[in-house]
């Protein structure tokens, strides 16, 4: 390597390396070095020796400057994410367009189902009759419910894959798992609720809300999908299962999806949309941002993580820091 190209590094620099390295030699040659060898043999031995050393310390520095590069490049990358994650209109990342892709395809299919399943259960009511007919008939309403459920299979099987293959995903789904953790949260945001705590829990990345809406829908999936396709293989169910396992599934279909209609309209809707604070509703399922002032409030923890570790470059970072040691000394206060 040329000295232009060695930025920072001087010529001393070598010169003391290497005098370090030959006095390290002299000594090991000098201890190992046979006396009953002949000067023919000393004058090839350390034609090998200066051979093999010359060749180590050029593999040596390649590997070193490969590794080098291979880390630099990777922070660089890290950092980028990290700036990207808050942008200049004071919001900050907080689902990737990966998660809102799998989201959009879940809610779309979801409200398919929603819309062409409750006629089909309450179809003596009037409204159900004006839906189907206004759908295509029975017939046709069947086929776009199946559609719908085609849809969520697959997003249901690839946010599988998902937490399986991706560091995000293995990530999110580490930190979705229930904890005794989530249960202090429950009772201290109702002791709050009660005026008998002073202060609001705070949370990481998911609050015990979140992670409820989380597994409800996954539990849902599991029902739904799994008696829906006995349902749609009607003859096939019952001669390899039986009567009795299809009535079941048509039950526990029947139910199961009145009770995520329910969930999603009295649970999820108020605490992502109808929420005061978020009314008429939230874009973060389209643009994957929420304001900081939020982010700050309803996941701190997480907040002041992403300060220590530089992912947020915001102007109020001296007070966001405050808050963050305050909040960790909150957390840990009985």
């Amino acid at each position: 390597m040329s000295d232009s190209g060695a930025r920072g590094w001087r010529p001393t620099d070598t010169e003391s390396v290497v005098r370090g390295v030959a006095r390290g030699l002299t000594d090991a040659l000098n201890h190992e070095m046979r006396e009953d060898l002949t000067e023919d043999q000393v004058e090839r031995l350390k034609e090998r020796l200066a051979g093999s050393l010359a060749a180590d310390a050029s593999a040596g520095v390649r590997r070193v400057h490969h590794a080098f590069l291979d880390q630099e490049r990777r922070h660089a990358k890290s950092l980028e994410r990290r700036k990207r994650r808050e942008g200049a209109d004071g919001t900050v990342e907080r689902l990737s367009l990966h998660l809102r892709v799998q989201h959009m395809v879940l809610f779309a299919s979801t409200i398919i189902l929603i819309v062409t399943g409750l006629p089909i259960k309450f179809h003596d009511a009037s409204v159900s009759v004006f839906l189907i007919n206004l759908m295509g008939g029975p017939e046709v309403t069947r086929i776009i419910h199946r559609i719908g459920a085609v849809g969520l299979t697959c997003v249901g099987a690839y946010h599988l894959f998902y937490s399986m293959a991706f560091e995000a995903g293995r990530r999110d789904f580490g930190l979705l798992i229930p904890r005794p953790q989530d249960i202090k949260d429950f009772f201290h945001q109702m002791g709050y609720f009660l005026g008998i705590r002073r202060e609001k829990p705070l949370f990481g990345r998911f609050s015990y809300i979140e992670k409820f809406d989380y597994w409800a829908v996954y539990w849902g999936m599991v029902v739904m999908i799994t008696s829906g396709y006995l349902l749609w293989f009607k003859v096939l169910a019952i001669n390899q299962f039986g009567k009795s396992i299809y009535d079941i599934a048509v039950e526990a279909h029947s139910d199961e999806a009145l009770l995520a209609t329910l969930a999603i309209i009295i649970w999820h809707f108020y605490n992502v949309h109808f929420n005061p604070k978020r009314f008429p509703g939230s874009l973060t399922w389209w643009n994957g941002r929420m304001r900081v002032e939020d982010f700050k409030e309803e996941h701190a923890l997480e907040y002041e993580e992403m300060l220590r570790s530089g992912g947020l470059e915001h102007g109020g970072q001296e007070a966001g820091v405050r808050a963050g040691v305050s909040a960790e000394a909150r957390r840990e206060s009985p």
